[in-house]
Order: C-alpha cells, then sequence, then structure tokens
C-alpha cells in the first residue's frame, strides 16, 4: 500500500529507504529520498493534486531520506528548524548522510528557520514545532494539540527511537526530548518511518523508551 488516508491527513510510504510523507491539504512534512518520484507523482494523482499544489515543505530534520525529495516541489516553501536549515541551504552531503544513500543533495534556500514554539498552519491542521534534539541537533516533532497528534520524524517510532551514532547526534538530548513529549497529551503518533501508532502503543512505547534511556 502506497498511502493509507487518515481523516485529513494522508500517509505515502514510498520505498523502505524513504520517510514517510505526510500529506495535509497544500503542505507535506518530510519529502522522502526523491528517488520514487515516479511513485509520488501516481499517488497525488489519485489523490487529485499535483506537484505544484504543494505549498509548505514542513523538514523534521536534515537527513536526505527527509529532504531528498524537497526539489520536486519548487512552488513550496521550505520549514525547518534553524539549526538544521544550514544543511540545506549549502548542500551538506556529510550532515544529511547524503552519501549513505548514494544520494546528492543540491542548495535550496529556506524560507522559514523554526523555533521552538512556532506555529505553522495548514488547512487543515495547526501544528505546534516541538524542537526535540538528538537524532540531529535540529529534530522537531510537530503537534497538532486539538486532535493530540504528533509527527515524530526519526526522534521515536512504534518500535524505538532514532539512531543517535550521526555528527549532530546526542544522546543526553535524545533522552531529554522523548520525556519531553511523553508529557504531551498524544492520542497518536505519526512517525517518520514505520507504522502510525494509536493510543493503546504510546504508553509502552514510552516506557520501553524511558526504560532504555533513564
Amino acid at each position: 500500500m502506497l498511502f493509507q488516508e487518515l481523516d485529513n491527513i494522508v500517509l505515502i510510504q514510498l520505498s523502505d529507504m524513504d520517510s514517510n510523507v505526510y500529506l495535509i491539504g497544500d503542505t507535506i512534512i518530510d519529502s522522502g529520498t526523491g528517488f520514487n518520484f515516479t511513485r509520488l507523482r501516481d499517488v497525488l494523482r489519485v489523490l487529485k493534486k499535483d506537484l505544484k499544489d504543494i505549498k509548505q515543505i514542513i523538514n523534521t530534520h536534515g537527513h536526505f531520506d527527509h529532504i531528498g525529495g524537497n526539489g520536486y516541489f519548487m512552488n513550496a516553501k521550505v520549514f525547518i528548524h534553524k539549526l538544521d536549515a544550514p544543511i540545506i541551504e549549502k548542500g551538506d552531503t556529510e550532515l544529511s548522510a547524503a552519501d549513505f544513500f548514494d544520494g546528492k543533495l543540491y542548495p535550496r534556500n529556506v524560507e522559514n528557520k523554526l523555533n521552538d514554539g512556532d506555529r505553522i498552519t495548514t488547512k487543515n491542521m495547526d501544528l505546534e514545532v516541538i524542537h526535540t534534539p538528538g537524532h540531529t541537533s535540529g529534530s522537531i516533532c510537530l503537534y497538532n494539540e486539538k486532535d493530540k497528534i504528533l509527527f515524530s520524524g526519526d526522534t521515536v517510532f512504534a518500535n524505538g527511537v532514532g539512531r543517535t551514532d550521526f555528527i549532530n547526534s546526542d544522546p543526553k538530548a535524545l533522552a531529554e526530548s522523548l520525556e519531553r513529549i511523553s508529557k504531551l497529551d498524544i492520542k497518536k503518533i505519526l512517525p517518520g518511518h514505520g507504522p502510525v501508532f494509536n493510543k493503546k502503543n504510546i504508553s509502552a512505547v514510552m516506557k520501553n523508551v524511558n526504560d532504555d534511556f533513564f
């Protein structure tokens, strides 16, 4: 299954290598590697959308599997935390881990350099930026308080947490980030890879993560 509709959100899963791509109206959260352009274009066509219809890209962090597809959305403004913004603006192959994916990253302007607590408005929901360093220094989660949904990027998954062996990773910072988001009122977590977890999973996942780190 390439896509799954979740109320006002569409989860697009292009391949095991790509990040999850979340479509919310004219906004996407993360863009994958860019290697599976044809699949992405075809999914958008099924959803009666075109690449030019996307006006905002919110990147949860600066790794290639989440930002490599940004270049297909030339009408969109790019949002990313200010600490990871230079990765995109410089086309930083090392910090983006592009070489790991055999990919190329070209410099692109970042229109919106995010800070903790910033709010982003989409057509279907409002999102609060939560700075969750650890996987990268500029990793973020996005929280919709109304529906109690958390887009977690690579901070936490259904079965674990993001790697902390990259140049700009910090295990202690990740532990603190996990502690912070564990206190939020969340019904559903939409991660950067793998399946969505529902309300029943959240407590168990957070307990396992806390047992590993604290």
